[in-house]
């Protein structure tokens, strides 16, 4: 401990200035914060502190006896600690009893610690009794009463604790459970190995030891919190550990884990580029931060945070447990002491500049996420997802799917410590990829890569369900489709050699074919469509075959016909003579290319793609867009290539 403070009233001044000393104390009352943190104990066990009477206050005891009955490891510490006073008193003739009136069973499960502080505070006043305290805010009140009172204030920094022999300056964290051997993580996010640091196992009673010590530092250093306790779970936050507690039933067996970060960095330490750091600066307002755990989510986060501090922002902090390691200008709540509503209010009413909600769980918070975005509020959140879109999915069903982009527009995926990928969000109304219908048109989230400004995912409602679809709108078409185009065309070749086939989806195919022949194709009341139809085993839209068609299809001359097996690539360029008769245009070849496909190509660009007859010519009539445009390259003297497939 730091110091003793007796603070005596004048009354005893008056009457003793020659013997101020603890160990002649008459009565001593300890509230529940000297209880809990063991201090009498060791005060009376080092002869620091030797009352004639200790007196215990009834309501405390039946407090830590309900709390002990939940699995609370507080209850179980406080009577552990008056077990251990009643031993003492033995062997150094100090009377301990026990006063005060006992509360009746409502009052017990709704009182806290702090209320019965109250209760032993009068008790002491009372009895003319020394009180004794750890809390700062107790001892004030005592000396506004003239109680006798002996402060031990709290340090700001403890002692080091047993857990701390297992860390050195390469652990990320340490595990300790009952009938193993300690072991820890070592290394740095995405590179770590987990290692054995003792080969001694641990009893019941070692992690039972620990973790009581762990629990009187966090009550009694200012830099420690009992951030969530529950029937067989604690929560602490100590200095710059983590530490989770849990016990039977819980858990099978007593188990300690405490995490530390080993790794302090600063924004320009993850080179983000100029569009990123753009983005971050001036545009973004609703950014997730997402990864798997251990991969650095939270370091980055807390760099984010000290680079909008630095530029004069006023940032604040929403997490559970406080485990962000942040300079003293940014404040940090803990959720886990109050609850959303009350974080709602503080934050609307303090208007920070950026906010930081680490660890989002729960239905709660990503609606409490939600609600604050769209008040307004620039909001960073910090998620578990094992890839970017699981970040997103996170929030579908749980606000409203149009609002999404309005409350998330930045995605940055952490792996190993680095940023991995970022995405960004945008609401349009278009018809979904892959469907082609007009009629099909509604409003759909699309996920672009950030960087390469590509399409990664759509999301839209479908039926009654929300849909991620996956979408690369750079992508090739898929075998599958090359073989049903390669299928589909092979059908049509019988009825007309100048064809392009598109494979929409497994039953939906568009044949575009010469507007000349699209009478042809379809039949008389369809009839040539539906046997077409009905060999090619799909549904085939037929439209006019356009040179800005062909031209889509195909960027220029040298590229792969989608027709074309795979893998296949074009022959040499062929000899021709070009005469223009009077109602069309005529290739003479060599007839060694009799019956082959043959591409056709004006200054470079692809035209269209012929197949050789039997006189080995190839005829194109004139009476039509290609034809016309092939005349007028003729005329103009423009460079006109034929090469073989």
């Amino acid at each position: 401990m730091k110091r003793i403070q007796s603070i005596q009233t004048e009354k005893e001044e008056k009457g003793n200035n020659e013997h101020n000393h603890e160990d002649e104390i008459e009565k001593l009352v300890p509230d529940s914060s000297v209880i809990v943190d063991g201090l009498l104990s060791k005060k009376i066990a080092k002869r620091e502190i030797l009352p004639r009477e200790i007196i215990i206050h009834e309501a405390l005891l039946q407090k830590f006896e309900e709390q002990a009955g939940r699995n609370n490891a507080v209850g179980e510490i406080g009577i552990e600690e008056i077990a251990e006073l009643n031993k003492l008193s033995k062997n150094l003739n100090i009377t301990i009893r026990f006063s005060g009136q006992k509360l009746r069973q409502n009052e017990l499960e709704h009182s806290s610690l702090d209320n019965i502080n109250i209760m032993i505070k009068e008790l002491a006043y009372a009895e003319d009794a020394t009180l004794m305290t750890t809390k700062e805010t107790v001892a004030k009140s005592a000396q506004a009463k003239n109680l006798k009172l002996i402060f031990i204030e709290q340090p700001t920094k403890g002692k080091k604790i047993r857990l701390e022999k297992y860390f050195d300056d390469t652990t990320m964290s340490v595990h300790l459970r009952e009938g193993v051997c300690p072991s820890a993580k070592k290394g740095v996010p995405g590179n770590w190995s987990f290692e054995t640091v003792d080969q001694k196992l641990l009893t019941q009673k070692d992690v039972q030891l620990i973790s009581r010590e762990i629990i009187e530092e966090a009550n009694l250093r200012k830099d420690g919190f009992i951030e969530i306790e529950r029937p067989g779970s604690t929560i602490i936050q100590l200095g710059l550990f983590r530490i989770v507690i849990t016990k039977p039933p819980f858990s099978d067996g007593w188990e300690i884990t405490a995490v530390r970060p080993v790794a302090h960095l600063k924004l320009e330490d993850y080179k983000l580029s100029e569009r990123l750091m753009e983005r971050v600066t001036k545009q973004a307002e609703g950014i997730l931060i997402a990864g798997a755990p251990g991969m650095g989510k939270s370091t980055f986060a807390a760099a984010l945070a000290e680079f909008y501090a630095s530029q004069n922002k006023i940032v604040k902090t929403v997490e559970a447990p406080r485990d962000l390691v942040l300079p003293e200008t940014i404040t940090q709540y803990a959720i886990s002491y109050g609850n959303s509503q009350e974080i709602h209010d503080i934050l609307l009413l303090s208007r920070p500049d950026h906010t930081f909600f680490d660890e989002m769980r729960n239905t709660d918070d990503f609606r409490l996420f939600a609600d604050l975005r769209l008040a307004g509020i620039g909001f960073i959140g910090v998620v578990h997802a094992t890839n970017p879109i699981d970040a997103i999915q996170r929030f579908i069903g749980r606000i409203e799917l149009g609002v999404i982009p309005q409350v998330i527009d930045t995605v940055m995926f952490i792996k190993n410590g680095q940023i991995n990928k970022v995405l960004s969000l945008q609401m349009v109304v278009k018809v979904p990829s892959g469907m082609n219908e007009a009629d099909l048109a509604r409003p759909i989230v699309v996920v672009n890569d950030f960087e390469t400004k590509r399409l990664e995912y759509e999301i839209y409602s479908y039926g009654e369900e929300t849909v991620v679809i996956p979408v690369r709108a750079d992508a090739k078409q898929s075998p599958v489709k090359d073989l049903a185009a390669k299928h589909v065309l092979s059908v049509l070749k019988r009825f007309t050699h100048n064809v392009k086939v598109e494979i929409l989806s497994d039953n939906k195919a568009i044949a575009y074919v010469p507007n000349e022949e699209i009478a042809f194709i379809i039949g008389k009341q369809g009839k040539n469509i539906s046997e077409i139809e009905k060999q090619a085993g799909i549904s085939i839209d037929v439209k006019p075959l356009t040179a800005a068609k062909l031209s889509e299809e195909k960027e220029s001359f040298n590229g792969q016909n989608p027709n074309e097996q795979a893998g296949q690539e074009k022959g040499q360029t062929i000899e021709y003579n070009v005469m223009i008769n009077r109602n069309s245009i005529v290739f003479d070849v060599d007839s060694k290319y009799m019956g082959k496909d043959v591409d056709i190509a004006v200054n470079g660009n692809y035209v269209m793609t012929a197949k050789v007859g039997k006189k080995s010519r190839i005829k194109v009539r004139k009476d039509n867009k290609i034809g016309s445009s092939i005349v007028d390259a003729v005329n103009m003297g423009e460079k006109i290539e034929l090469r073989v497939g």
